[in-house]
């Protein structure tokens, strides 16, 4: 990403604001820094910044996770490249036609991919210069216990490789490729144009060549002249102890093959941890719920409560009140960052017995006697019967 600064400030506007007005304030900085037209030295990175603040912010989806999770939440779940794809740049054809009248190379459309500066398609540039590859997501679901451990573990990944037979050449080995006539082997067209502001020039990609300066006779066969091939990769994931959902791992070179001798792209691996069936996870502390009996609470006791990688003893001093928090240090998740783990923290819960007999009602009857209480439950019909033979008597 281009900067840790709010997006509602690059663009200028208000966190409440709606589409409208959130395209009108791009639409505004666009035409102002836009590197074909403004002089000043920021220019492109100005530019570059207020494209991804718009992207974010024109997407209900991203915009949302941005005002939850700030930064976090966009870095944490979307490569550059994802942020670009599903922005809608389209609209702004009166910023294309204002450029383009004063002879200049823009396109605002995304719709020519990633060429351009910070994954935003846009400028025109040599074709034949590198291009990293298409950097990819995989997202990869664990248990809080391999959470907690860290993992290694492999996944499949399907991307492009550059074509072991022509070397992403494109071309049929052992052919060569003709110097375009069309450009002279440059790759682009130069267009002159006079206005009354002075002398323009235009420089266009050839569509003949489409920017290569050469012509291809004969294409690679084992790949159709695309230069790459699509393969399956076993990739090797090393997950760290600590991570949690929305984590993102970087494996370099992984990604799509790059174009003109570019690098790889790199594969971003999203961790997503399982829903647990006795812990729920609270930052780097892992909370349980232990359900003990009315005798238990009241008189003490020692119980045996589970822990991510064992049991372990907890003693329940006497008189403990239900919902009482114990905590055992240090049995929770491990610090991302090192340095330490979180606890666990047990919550004592008084189950009520169910299919009392006859005697264990007596003996909670004498008990809220003795304890002053005037208890009126309901009796069954042998405790009546008896009730009855006890007043004859």
């Amino acid at each position: 990403m281009t900067t840790a600064k709010n997006y509602y400030d690059i663009l200028g506007i208000e966190r409440n604001s709606a589409k409208p007005d959130i395209k009108k304030a791009y639409r505004t900085l666009a035409m102002k820094y836009h590197p074909d037209v403004s002089k000043e030295k920021d220019a492109e990175e100005r530019f570059k910044e207020i494209s991804e603040a718009y992207a974010v912010l024109s997407d209900d989806t991203k915009r949302a996770q941005y005002d939850k999770f700030g930064h976090a939440g966009i870095d944490g779940r979307y490569s550059e490249e994802d942020i670009f794809r599903t922005a809608d740049f389209g609209g702004f054809e009166d910023l294309q036609d204002i450029l383009r009248n004063f002879g200049f190379n823009s396109d605002f459309s995304t719709g020519g991919g990633f060429s351009g500066f910070g994954g935003f398609g846009g400028f025109q540039r040599k074709q034949d210069n590198p291009v990293k590859g298409r950097d990819l997501r995989v997202d990869l679901e664990i248990t809080l216990e391999d959470a907690a451990a860290g993992v290694d573990t492999h996944i499949n990944v399907p991307h492009t490789k550059v074509c072991p037979a022509c070397r992403g050449d494109r071309a049929k080995p052992g052919t060569k490729k003709k110097t375009c006539s069309s450009c002279g082997g440059t790759g682009q067209k130069k267009d002159v144009r006079r206005t009354p502001f002075g002398q323009f020039v235009s420089i266009t990609t050839c569509g003949a060549c489409h920017g290569e300066g050469k012509i291809i006779e004969q294409f690679c066969e084992k790949c159709n002249g695309k230069g790459v091939v699509e393969v399956k990769s076993r990739v090797h994931v090393k997950i760290p102890e600590g991570v949690d959902t929305g984590s993102r791992l970087r494996i370099r070179g992984e990604g799509d093959a790059g174009m003109m001798g570019g690098p790889q792209g790199d594969l971003y691996v999203v961790v997503h941890v399982k829903e647990h069936p006795v812990f729920t996870r609270h930052v780097d502390d892992i909370i349980c719920e232990i359900p003990i009996s009315f005798a238990q609470v009241a008189l003490g006791d020692e119980i045996e409560v589970p822990t991510l990688t064992k049991h372990a003893k907890l003693k329940i001093p006497s008189e403990t009140q239900t919902g009482t928090v114990f905590r055992l240090k240090g049995e929770g998740i491990p610090h991302l960052q090192g340095g330490g783990r979180g606890d666990e923290l047990v919550r004592v819960v008084v189950k009520t017995p169910g299919n009392l007999s006859r005697r264990q009602k007596e003996l909670l009857y004498e008990f809220a006697k003795e304890g002053g209480e005037n208890i009126n439950y309901e009796k069954g019909v042998f405790d009546k019967i008896k009730d009855r033979i006890d007043r004859i008597q």
